[in-house]
């Protein structure tokens, strides 16, 4: 194989999510900030194996529609556009 299509460092670090404890009041809505950091990272399945949750659960949308206003509000149209896309797996089941 040609060294053009070879990548010679393929160290990646894995994402740092920093995670509260499952069982903390506040993992729900770290674990939506996760996913959505994760898929703007093309990482979603890292997201989800971070997190224990998988893109579109329901139980998050709450947070990802606070999210996807607070995103609008700032400008920040790539974070308004993932938890729109997140919302939208919610309402197709997954």
């Amino acid at each position: 194989m040609s060294r053009a299509f070879t990548k010679e460092d393929d160290f990646e670090p894995e994402p740092d999510f920093r995670l509260p404890d499952p069982d903390s009041p506040y993992y729900d809505e770290a674990a939506a900030v996760a996913l959505l950091r994760a898929a703007n990272a093309g990482d979603t399945r890292g997201g989800e194996l971070a997190t224990g949750y998988r893109w579109g659960e329901p139980r998050l949308a709450p947070h990802m529609e606070r999210l996807e206003r607070e995103a609008e509000e700032a400008g920040d149209t790539r974070q308004a556009q993932l938890a729109r896309r997140y919302l939208r797996a919610v309402r197709r089941g997954g």
